[in-house]
């Protein structure tokens, strides 16, 4: 029998009605372990060994299923998680648990070199594209010029001396194994095409309805298509520009037009395009194991799938954050300044999309003042400042048309920001220090607790991450910050910082604080809170095949990490097709079945141009009955004053109003003695609508 440990005493001690007690066993001389014999059991201690590891995990697991309840305690569920920290903690301590490092970070940085005569060409060709970018408008002359320069500046900085060596290896192994496809690649496509089937599969029912913010993005992008090429688009409050020539783009090659699905398939392509960079994030920082982990649950997960569907431009914030960071990273570990060029090039495009990508900035100076305090080596700490140069010139020649657009126009490009961080269009209701904290604190436990209450972009009032992802983040916060005490490995401490860092653009919406915590502006945070999983989910495998004995430990410590993640694809699942489905049917107004009335009433007895809706207050965008109606932008609004101004119209004609309006109907019925009313059912319960149709002689209505 083996020697029990500190830790076998104490559980036996715990299951005193079992029996078969324990005893301390005398001190002996060690002898050479011993093959059990053919069909001999397992001794209890190797039998316990693979529980206790997974017991934190268990004991995680019970808190988040606690924190799906409807009816939860908040207390409860923070003693449930303090005892699973408590009991990895112990685990930790007698080495019941082995925290693995991060991958080996070595060598230095070799020199630095500048072509001048190129920089200086860039530089003045990059002059006269920020001087040519005038009007807030792109045209021919200003994007030759920005193009130019920047190709100019990435010439004279490009570390040209590999490529020709790493293009002849890359070739010679090409002519010698051909193009391999192994296991690996097979499974890395495998979880790629199970993340785009999340993102796409019922894209055009899920979800089921537009809102006033989608009208005026589609504005924006049949602008871009009728000629109005803008760097910043000023309408409703301001937006960047990069999702209205996305979406125009998306209209053209799928011939969607200007509609929700144009909107749907370019913010799900920009969340698909972050998956291979985080799997790539997870490679360079640990192994192809977390990679794919990371790339797992940001594939699937309810909130990056959310903020996906919803349309908007939540998207690009992760999107482009991930090779960002990934970019940084990599030229950081390996010592390349090409990398540097590239986290650039992606940093000034983030610009261009979501405006809490305006933290990005911040974070890199953060993270490399971070690498540079852990870093002994004086030429790596060069090499940072270096890389910030590099990351901040390239960042800047991206940004170079925003950027003139703020010279001229800063209040406009800042309004939106100052409305939620200042008092400009709400007053501050107390201490901003007061305010600020009480927003940190709930936008740090929103992944177990509670991610908001806004209806569009989240199921209101539950957590960010399922019971699986949650719990494993929780473990992986803890395993970080023990490996960061045992290694003090810049990285470690980075992962843990990136995420407040990320969420403050939720977390400063002082004058609004009831819009923290809020999953889209902290859409950043993605990224780092899946590694963090992943590297929990990799730890446990690794930490139970080792504790599992004989030849059944792998396959057995496989099985208990895939039957976690097949739970969280069916909880994923659960949220995205079902709950976040039917919240949003519930909430949203059904401008879909008005404009599916309005259709048909033009391809039977009448024409669009002959129907009306009108407004009445908290009720549907009558541009987006339009753009439901005729597939193009259209607002069928006829204000009640109005109504009088239609009656020399021939009919057939339709008006359609909200049930509540007595006034509206009054005034028809006035006008048109004769009309046929009608109330629509809708399949939402308090959607209905009315429907007052004037006939020509013999029409009727089925």
């Amino acid at each position: 029998m083996e020697e029990p440990s500190v830790l076998d005493f104490v559980i036996e001690k715990l299951t005193f009605w079992k029996k078969g007690q324990l005893s301390i066993p005398a001190l002996e001389e060690p002898e050479a372990p011993q093959a059990p014999a053919a069909g001999k059991r397992r001794t209890r201690s190797s039998l316990w060994q693979p529980l206790v590891v997974f017991l934190p995990v268990f004991i995680a697991l019970i808190a988040q299923l606690f924190s799906e309840r409807q009816e939860r305690s908040a207390g409860l569920i923070i003693v449930v998680y303090g005892v699973a920290v408590a009991v990895l903690g112990l685990l930790v301590y007698f080495k019941k648990w082995q925290v693995s490092s991060l991958a080996e970070w070595e060598g230095e940085a070799g020199p630095f070199k500048v072509r001048w005569i190129q920089f200086i060409l860039g530089s003045v060709v990059s002059l006269l594209a920020f001087l040519f970018f005038i009007g807030n408008q792109f045209n021919l002359i200003n994007l030759t010029f920005w193009v130019v320069g920047q190709v100019l500046v990435w010439l004279a900085i490009w570390e040209t001396e590999e490529w020709p060596a790493r293009i002849s290896s890359a070739w010679n192994r090409f002519k010698e194994d051909g193009i391999r496809i192994t296991p690996w690649m097979i499974l890395v496509g495998a979880v790629f095409a199970l993340s785009v089937f999340y993102r796409f599969y019922l894209l055009d029912q899920v979800p089921p309805e537009m809102f006033s913010d989608h009208a005026e993005k589609l504005i924006d992008v049949s602008n871009v298509l009728w000629g109005d090429h803008a760097i910043f688009f000023p309408r409703n409050t301001g937006r960047e520009a990069l999702q209205m020539y996305l979406t125009a783009a998306v209209s053209k090659v799928f011939g969607t037009g200007t509609s929700f699905l144009s909107l749907k398939i370019g913010t799900c392509l920009a969340g698909v395009f972050a998956l291979p960079f985080i799997y790539l994030l997870g490679v360079e920082l640990k192994n192809r194991e977390v990679g794919i982990w990371a790339m797992f649950f940001a594939g699937i997960a309810y909130w990056p799938n959310v903020i996906s569907r919803v349309a908007l431009r939540f998207a690009l914030y992760p999107a482009l954050l991930a090779p960002t960071l990934y970019f940084l990273v990599r030229g950081l570990k390996r010592k390349r300044w090409n990398d540097f060029l590239f986290s650039g090039l992606f940093l000034g495009i983030g610009l261009h999309g979501y405006s809490p990508f305006r933290i990005v900035p911040v974070v890199v100076i953060i993270l490399l003042l971070i690498y540079m305090i852990h870093d002994k080596s004086r030429e790596n700490r060069r090499m940072a400042v270096i890389a910030l140069l590099l990351v901040g010139l390239i960042s800047l020649l991206v940004f170079l048309p925003l950027g003139r657009y703020v010279l001229n126009n800063y209040e406009s490009f800042t309004y939106r920001m100052e409305t939620r961080m200042t008092g400009v269009e709400a007053p501050i209701q107390g201490s901003y220090l007061k305010i600020f904290f009480s927003n940190l604190w709930k936008a740090l436990v929103m992944f177990q607790w509670d991610n908001g209450q806004i209806w569009v972009h989240s199921i209101v009032g539950r957590p960010a991450l399922e019971v699986v992802s949650g719990a494993m983040f929780s473990i992986g916060v803890v395993l970080a910050a023990i490996r960061y005490l045992k290694n003090k490995h810049w990285m470690d401490l980075s992962l843990l910082v990136l995420i407040p860092l990320l969420m403050l653009p939720s977390v400063l919406s002082i004058a609004f604080p009831a819009e923290n915590p809020s999953l889209n502006r902290s859409g950043g945070a993605i990224i780092p809170v899946f590694l963090i999983a992943a590297f929990a989910v990799e730890n446990l495998r690794s930490n139970l095949k080792e504790k599992i004995s004989g030849k059944w430990g792998p396959w057995i410590s496989l099985a208990v990490v895939l039957l976690l993640g097949l739970i969280s694809v069916k909880e994923n699942y659960r949220l995205v097709f079902d709950d976040y489905y039917q919240q949003f049917k519930t909430n949203a107004w059904n401008t879909s079945e008005i404009g599916g009335v309005i259709r048909q009433f033009d391809d039977t007895i009448g024409d669009e141009s002959n129907v009306w809706v009108v407004p009445y207050p908290h009720w549907v965008d009558t541009r987006l009955v339009g753009i439901q109606a005729v597939g193009y932008v259209k607002d069928f609004a006829l204000w009640q004053s109005d109504i009088q101004v239609t009656s020399d119209v021939p009919a057939p004609k339709l008006y359609i109003y909200k049930p509540e309006d007595e006034d509206t109907n009054q005034i028809l019925e006035d006008l048109y003695p004769e009309g046929v009313v009608i109330r629509y059912d809708s399949t939402v319960d308090g959607r209905d609508f009315m429907l007052y149709y004037v006939l020509e002689d013999g029409q009727g209505v089925d």
